[in-house]
């Protein structure tokens, strides 16, 4: 087999220990075949240096290890730092071993004798200062998933006190509903009162919320709920700074921000994690469908005997794919846009997750060709899908029509 990289190393990387294997011209075995070379070193700093110096004696020029939890990050980190290696991080599911044979030695082994021959695939690991705006704006969805836990806890304590406040206002910690709560807390239970804290719009429903107000609000929920209210309100401080420190960050990519915000659904949240996942550019991916299929928002390939057996996502980016199919939900509620139309039309034939997956697809195809081409959004409209080909829709609704025993004749509009 053709060798690719004379002076390359595989590390198998667990939590204690990196196993590292070196394969050079200089090393040779009784077949003629570069011998391996192996030693352990642990995962502290000192032995990561050491894993760094003893690599770079040896002559290795390649080195490649399997992307196992986040225990590989330590060992990049000091690699690049060291400097003189040309680093990959192969998915371990690409370069699985025969069952029954599989130890940490022959891992290291098996992965520098890939790499030898060029078998192996690197996944993408962006620059360090792409990769800290990447764990701010993880931390921060983090911290935004934790939050809707608390107010969903604060739901369900306020339905075991029969505090029916959900059922009426749309946000149970809005203006209103926390001056409403802040009252039950002290003591007042009285509904008209209650419902007369009541601001702006949600004044409209005062009879309503009386009703709802009218409860069994006890000690217990007296002591509760302001522990979850605290929560919640350090949590919205922690989201916010985060915010903040991410808005600094983002200054070099500051531009390709404020362009993907202009997508329907596509907030400053959203933007941000795409330009933390994917860059301020586009070049290390051939293609928008590369990039889709990176992420794993496009369908996958299950064929066999000539038969499509199914075209279930694969597992891609998961960060980026949330954030994405959140902003696709959004944009279903964009009116007169083309990803609403885009929705519309797919949630009535596949169902609305189905929709969600495809319009969130659009969203990054859509990114991809504005970072790609510094441009900005321009709108396909919502009628796009009629304006492609008239004359099937016109068919169609002929058809409809005739089925109904009516008999059409069309007359073009001057």
């Amino acid at each position: 087999m053709e060798v690719v990289n004379e002076r390359c190393a595989g590390l198998d990387v667990p939590k204690k220990v990196v196993v590292a294997c070196v394969l050079t011209p200089e090393e040779v075995g009784p077949s003629g075949q570069p011998k391996p070379v192996l030693r352990r070193f642990g995962t502290m700093t000192e032995d990561l240096v050491a894993l760094a110096a003893w690599l770079a004696e040896r002559g290795a020029v390649q080195v490649a290890m399997e992307s196992t939890g986040v225990y590989w990050q330590p060992v990049w980190n000091i690699l690049e730092e060291a400097g003189g290696f040309a680093l990959l991080l192969v998915n371990a599911h690409h370069i699985k071993a025969v069952p029954g044979r599989k130890t940490d030695v022959k891992d290291a082994q098996w992965l520098a004798e890939l790499l030898r021959h060029g078998l192996v695939r690197a996944s993408f690991v962006p620059d360090r200062a792409q990769r800290e705006l990447r764990e701010l704006t993880r931390y921060r969805m983090a911290l935004i998933e934790e939050r809707t836990a608390h107010v969903n806890r604060l739901q369900k304590t306020l339905e075991s006190a029969t505090i029916k406040l959900g059922a009426v206002a749309s946000d149970v910690t809005g203006v209103s509903a926390r001056a409403i709560l802040a009252r039950l807390v002290a003591g007042d239970d009285h509904p008209v009162a209650l419902a007369d804290l009541a601001q702006r719009r949600l004044r409209a429903k005062l009879p309503e919320l009386e009703r709802a107000l009218a409860g069994r609000f006890g000690e217990h929920h007296r002591y509760l709920v302001p522990r979850i209210l605290a929560a919640i309100d350090f949590l919205d401080e922690q989201i916010a700074d985060l915010d903040a420190r991410i808005a600094e960050l983002e200054r070099p990519v500051a531009d390709a921000v404020e362009r993907l915000d202009g997508i329907p659904g596509v907030g400053p949240r959203v933007a941000e994690t795409i330009v933390a996942e994917v860059g301020g550019t586009v070049d290390r991916f051939p293609s928008a469908q590369h990039l889709a299929s990176w992420a794993g928002v496009c369908p996958g390939n299950h064929e066999s005997a000539g038969k499509r057996l199914g075209g279930k996502t694969r597992k891609g980016n998961a960060p980026l794919r949330r954030a994405l199919v959140q902003a696709a939900h959004a944009a279903s509620r964009a009116r007169q846009t083309y990803p609403d139309a885009q929705y519309r039309r797919l949630a009535a034939r596949r169902g609305k997750k189905r929709a969600a997956v495809a319009v969130a697809h659009t969203i990054l195809i859509i990114a991809y060709h504005l970072l790609a081409r510094n441009a900005t959004y321009t709108d396909l409209g919502p009628d796009f899908f009629d304006r492609r080909d008239t004359d099937a829709i016109e068919r169609q609704l002929v058809k409809r029509l005739e089925r109904l025993g009516n008999k059409v004749t069309l007359e073009k509009v001057a």
